[in-house]
């Protein structure tokens, strides 16, 4: 058996045809859907980037226990899992977080690997001298701009590029049993950069300064500016629904949905102007950034062109791609096997809990998401690691002379972790500066979270569901005080 998860970073769900979308040129996530089950209840769990890689290492949930980081020593890698027990594991990507700091421990899980370099100002092209500034809008970063002066055609596009080397890999192995290719995509991440061809499958009139990276915050921009930018967006999804359909020619062409799992999913959405809000992390998880999309193609069953509407989370795609491969899940591991909801619905979870280190927590049934703000000064707050480096960073002197030893948790194998103040001004990470209102939504009667219910015993019941999921979570006490959440 062979399995392969491509995961295109940032999809957003709603600018997808199937989930609905009618104005973006996507005609071959069309067709995947097509050729998979479709779920249109899964959510995202820890999150941004790299807590939601680990989740999908791992099995279980991370935010309530650390930031962005690298996996752990105590970890439960799948990947590594797999390879331990003879599955040849490979990964292909061009996301640049995996070669900094806070990323660099995910990709020697895998048998091999290549990597991409060039998206989102990765420190590649060296120059001394500074590029010309374009007049623009938004978000501008020295580095990315010498890296595009790189990337003038389309085939050395990284996009263009991570697709050659998937393909050349399942061209050199596709005869080949027993492997797992982790192929991943930075895009449709900002910046929104892509080739003149696919802009113009979106004409519309445009006069004003560049605008295809939006800095994460409230919306400043005129009307037409944040059309400008949501269409630069689309524009860069139409490339990546092209090189998708090149993969899905491959499919077909060498009759591979016999015996080949396909997984095609995402991390997380993006806001583009909804809400008046530009991006993530930085903003309450609305359903725009956390409802996100996924397609499962399970050669064993052979269902196709089906939908599931069962709760479901990226920590299940772990324990199902053991299933896949005759593993079971360590005893770590949180997420369900996606099984009974491919064959017959049959819900596996009645309950995702999701959010970033430090925010809110939050969490959805599937009909209602309630969104748990912290105390004004949110805190005590702590980082639990064996590994104290953040995204870019590794953590400060100032936030080391902080570490106290924790003697741990249910799932750091018996060895003890620091325990490390959370200090925002030297994290290296995006944090909520001031977090909104706790809130209740019916997504059945408000799929826009435009206006929050009150419900006291509804409420109530979700507290208690929060609660419980963190106490399965082996939840760290002060979690609960920030939260103020401190009967439990």
């Amino acid at each position: 058996m062979k399995a392969i998860m491509l995961l295109f970073d940032t999809l957003n769900r709603r600018m997808l045809s199937p989930y609905g979308c009618d104005w973006t040129k996507t005609p071959n996530f069309k067709r995947l859907s097509e050729k998979t089950v479709t779920f249109d209840n899964c959510y995202a769990g820890s999150l941004p980037c790299m807590p939601a890689r680990r989740e999908l290492h791992t099995g279980r949930y991370n935010f309530l226990h650390r930031g962005w980081g690298p996996l752990e020593p105590f970890d439960d890698s799948v990947p590594e899992m797999l390879s331990q027990k003879g599955v040849y594991t490979h990964m292909i990507s061009d996301h640049q977080h995996y070669w900094e700091d806070g990323g660099a421990t995910y990709h020697n899980r895998f048998h091999s690997w290549e990597i991409v370099r060039g998206q989102e100002g990765d420190c590649w092209k060296g120059q001394v001298k500074d590029p010309e500034v374009p007049e623009h809008l938004g978000r501008m970063w020295r580095q990315d701009l010498i890296n595009r002066t790189y990337m003038d055609s389309e085939e050395k596009h990284p996009l263009a590029q991570v697709f050659e080397l998937g393909l050349d890999f399942l061209e050199k192995n596709r005869k080949e049993d027993n492997w797992f290719l982790h192929w991943e995509c930075f895009d449709p991440h900002e910046p929104f950069y892509t080739m003149e061809k696919y802009k113009e499958l979106y004409p519309h009139r445009y006069g004003g300064p560049q605008f295809d990276w939006p800095e994460y915050g409230k919306v400043q921009e005129t009307r037409e500016q944040v059309e400008h930018c949501r269409y630069e967006y689309a524009a860069l999804l139409s490339m990546c629904d092209a090189y998708l359909g090149r993969f899905l020619d491959f499919m077909d062409d060498n009759d591979m949905w016999k015996d080949t799992m396909v997984i095609v999913n995402t991390d997380h959405g993006f806001l583009l102007g909804e809400h008046d809000l530009w991006a993530k992390s930085v903003h309450p998880w609305y359903n725009e950034t956390v409802h996100i999309p996924l397609f499962v193609w399970d050669p064993r069953f052979g269902i196709c062109g089906e939908r599931r509407n069962s709760l479901v989370q990226n920590i299940d795609l772990s324990v199902s791609l053991l299933n896949f491969f005759g593993q079971e899940p360590t005893g770590d591991m949180q997420g369900k096997n996606l099984t009974p909801v491919i064959l017959r619905d049959e819900p596996v979870r009645d309950y995702a809990l999701f959010g970033m280190f430090g925010g809110q927590v939050n969490i959805t049934d599937g009909r209602y998401v309630y969104m748990r703000s912290p105390v004004p000064d949110n805190s005590p707050l702590y980082h639990y690691t064996q590994m104290p480096t953040h995204m870019r960073c590794r953590f400060s002197p100032k936030e080391m002379r902080t570490m106290k030893w924790h003697p741990g948790f249910s799932f750091t194998k018996e060895t003890p972790v620091m325990k490390i103040v959370s200090i925002e001004d030297t994290s290296g990470d995006t944090s909520i500066k001031n977090p909104p209102e706790t809130a209740l939504y019916d997504l059945q009667q408000d799929p826009y979270q435009m206006k929050p219910i009150q419900n006291p015993e509804l409420e109530r019941q979700m507290i208690e569901q929060v609660k419980k999921l963190m106490k399965e979570n082996d939840t760290p006490e002060e979690q609960y005080i920030r939260l103020g959440l401190t009967e439990h």
